[in-house]
């Protein structure tokens, strides 16, 4: 007698025991009813494309794929979505009739728990994105794409320039993090017509990382700070930012909303969002 194996997904990376992508799969197919599942699996990067071609013969509907995967996965698949080959990095594979196919949710998961801000008009849009890597990359391209001037600002000189000038290339719109821990006297000038974000993309403020050294006096007066660390939730960042009376997005907001995407290519409905509280509650235990 056969039968036809319940759904299955999962995450691919090196190392990956400390994901929450397991529990937030979970908890939706449990809230849902659904007989699946959703696995962590530890892949070497020179062991990266015989996994990813084995997900058809595993019977896996797709995997999510994190550091150190998200560009060099890129060379395994058999199409790549438009949006991700913008990014120029894919962390969401899915298994389409036989077919590998490469997605970026980290870009509109980024921009969901921003839409009620984007949703207003304003004369001028800023970001001063912190980071140069993957993460970094799908950033910057969600906001440049809905209408931001991107500064990017990396330890690395080099580094920074280059990622600017894929959006400004007549441009340079870059900075060295060195220049803004150094303390600022900037007389910002009325930003009422503005939407500023200063977006951390960087593993700085995570569990067992340094802080990020960044000097307030670089930040736009009723900036919005975006920190994409959730371990610890209250980063150094965040607790700063809040004290000064800024506005703050967290972490767990990107985890969830990237998530909730890549469920439902997966496996083919909806997460249940309405119990977002409940799944942040279990997240930070």
């Amino acid at each position: 007698m056969t039968g036809r194996l319940p759904p299955a997904a999962g995450i691919f990376g090196w190392p990956i025991a400390h994901s929450k992508s397991p529990l937030i799969h979970r908890f939706w197919l449990d809230k849902l009813g659904l007989d699946g599942d959703y696995g962590r699996f530890p892949v070497p990067p020179h062991d990266l494309g015989a996994a990813i071609r084995a997900l058809p013969a595993l019977g896996l509907r797709g995997v999510n794929v994190t550091v150190p995967h998200k560009q060099a996965v890129m060379a395994h698949l058999d199409r790549i979505d438009a949006q991700a080959e913008r990014i120029g990095a894919v962390n969401t594979v899915v298994v389409e009739d036989g077919a590998l196919v490469g997605y970026n949710s980290d870009a509109p998961g980024f921009l969901e728990p921003l839409q009620p801000l984007l949703a207003r008009r304003w004369l001028f849009r800023m970001a001063r994105i912190i980071g140069t890597g993957g993460a970094a990359l799908a950033i910057a391209q969600a906001l440049h794409d809905v209408g931001f001037t991107v500064v990017i600002v990396g330890r690395d000189a080099a580094k920074a320039a280059a990622l600017a000038r894929r959006f400004a290339p007549d441009e340079r719109y870059f900075a060295t993090l060195d220049a803004f821990r150094a303390p600022s006297d900037f007389a910002w000038d009325d930003r009422s017509g503005a939407l500023d974000l200063v977006v951390n993309a960087t593993s700085l403020g995570m569990k067992g990382q340094p802080p990020l050294d960044l000097d307030f006096g670089h930040v736009p007066p009723g900036a919005t700070v975006y920190d994409i660390v959730y371990a610890p939730l209250e980063t150094p960042l965040l607790a700063e930012a809040r004290a000064r009376g800024h506005a703050t997005v967290d972490g767990l907001a990107m985890l969830i909303g990237q998530a909730a995407i890549a469920f439902e290519r997966f496996f083919g409905v909806a997460a249940p969002r309405d119990h977002d509280a409940e799944l942040r509650e279990r997240l930070t235990r």
